[in-house]
């Protein structure tokens, strides 16, 4: 196989910038990570806090222990402005993963070119 699919392959299902970190750019390999793990870590601590509301009111028994009121509770819990900054922090997600794919894939064609 050749390397810039390897490297295609690492930044696809791995994690962004792994397939730089292949191709020994590790620069652009931290950059990535970082650019990468930034907006995960706040949709995922968003994530954690709606369930904890929702966990919290099942306990207290203001909603009952069933899957339809519990998935209505968490679809009311993300409207407005919160459901829009996670929508936002969703596609950037996915631009970052495609770039570092695309460009790793980019950078190991240019060196096996060399």
């Amino acid at each position: 196989m050749k390397e810039s699919v390897k490297a295609a392959l690492l930044s696809a299902l791995v994690y962004p910038g792994v397939g730089h970190f292949f191709l020994k750019k590790h620069i652009m390999c931290v950059v990535l990570i970082i650019a990468f793990s930034i907006p995960f870590y706040f949709i995922i601590s968003d994530l954690i806090v709606k369930a904890e509301h929702v966990v919290e009111q099942v306990e207290n028994g203001q909603i009952p222990l069933d899957i339809s009121a519990i998935s209505e509770s968490l679809s009311q819990s993300t409207v407005g402005v919160a459901a829009q900054e996670l929508n936002f922090s969703m596609y950037l997600l996915v631009i970052i993963w495609l770039v570092g794919i695309v460009d790793s894939y980019r950078i190991g064609r240019i060196k096996n070119n060399i």
